[in-house]
């Protein structure tokens, strides 16, 4: 009897309503707070200022609104419309998504990690950002420092002067919700693809369709620190979401080249970058690919980012 893995088609999803609100993306690896800030939200503030082409970071917390609003900057409602008609991924998509599941499978699993520590993430990177004068930039490419704690529970913190944030603390809101990037809820999601992709399209919201929705969920969930089983399956339910394709000779904001698990949404193309030889992943990527609302011509880069360390500390605003 064949696998999941193996399996030619996985079941359609199951028609279900998403929670109220729009997918907050501010600053951060803390899914958590956008879960809550999406179900508790409605098309007020951040959420009214439409598509700004943004393949933007995760929310910070209702704290992370608040300090961008002081610093006189307005960040954008990612994405726009489907891309018509997109077809299911190639089979070459599909076999480099495999191989990319099998390399996160044979991670080892990390061992001892307590509730109270934090997964710290060093990046460098460069977003798009509106100013209060409603004109899109990029930002240069910098280095960023974010400690997200493990079970969701205690204060996480962000250093980030391009950004404003100097060690800045952001307290949790509880009680967790479903779909957040915390290493504790990371170990209850499912260990096969099949019921990954369906919980993928469950859970994944935005405003846009439902394969973009998920591949949305697949790019918040790929740049942390993940349990090897679930993302072994994450991966292998990548490889079933339509408009989903392979993109070779793609460089992050380190310089490091690599391959990319692409979908093109709304005149932009969303790229997570993985290493072509170990299949580790890198960081992501936007570009137009077309002329855009915004400015921004056909072939600009609007977004990426290169993952420099991950690892686990004992406090927040502690290097390893």
């Amino acid at each position: 009897m064949k696998s999941p893995a193996d399996r030619a088609d996985f079941p359609t999803p199951l028609e279900r309503d998403l929670p109220p609100g729009r997918h907050l993306r501010l600053k951060e690896h803390l899914l958590s707070e956008i879960r809550q800030e999406s179900q508790g939200n409605t098309d007020t503030g951040w959420n009214a200022r439409g598509r700004g082409g943004g393949w933007l970071r995760p929310s910070l917390a209702a704290g992370a609104v608040v300090a961008a609003v002081a610093a006189g900057l307005v960040i954008t409602q990612p994405f726009g419309g489907d891309a018509a008609q997109a077809g299911p991924p190639s089979k070459e998509t599909v076999a480099m998504l495999k191989q990319i599941a099998a390399a996160a499978a044979k991670q080892p699993v990390p061992k001892g990690i307590r509730d109270d520590q934090f997964v710290y993430v060093r990046t460098k990177e460069s977003y798009m950002e509106t100013g209060s004068d409603e004109t899109a930039r990029i930002q240069p490419v910098h280095v960023r420092e974010a400690w997200s704690s493990v079970d969701g529970k205690h204060t996480g913190m962000a250093h980030d002067p391009v950004d404003g944030f100097d060690h800045e603390r952001f307290p949790p809101d509880l009680p967790l919700v479903e779909g957040d990037s915390h290493y504790r809820s990371l170990q209850k999601l499912p260990t096969d693809p099949v019921n990954m992709r369906d919980w993928l399209y469950r859970v994944g919201q935005g405003g846009e369709s439902k394969d973009q929705n998920a591949f949305v969920l697949v790019r918040d969930l790929c740049g942390g620190l993940m349990p090897p089983k679930q993302a072994a399956a994450l991966f292998l339910a990548a490889s079933k979401i339509s408009g989903v394709e392979l993109i070779e000779g793609v460089v992050d904001a380190a310089g490091r080249r690599g391959v990319a698990i692409a979908r093109e949404n709304d005149g932009e193309r969303q790229e997570l970058i993985f290493d072509k030889k170990t299949k580790q992943f890198l960081g992501e990527r936007q570009v137009a690919v077309e002329d855009l609302p915004t400015g921004f011509k056909k072939g600009t880069v609007t977004a990426q980012s290169a993952v420099l360390e991950l690892k686990v500390v004992d406090k927040a605003g502690e290097r390893p």
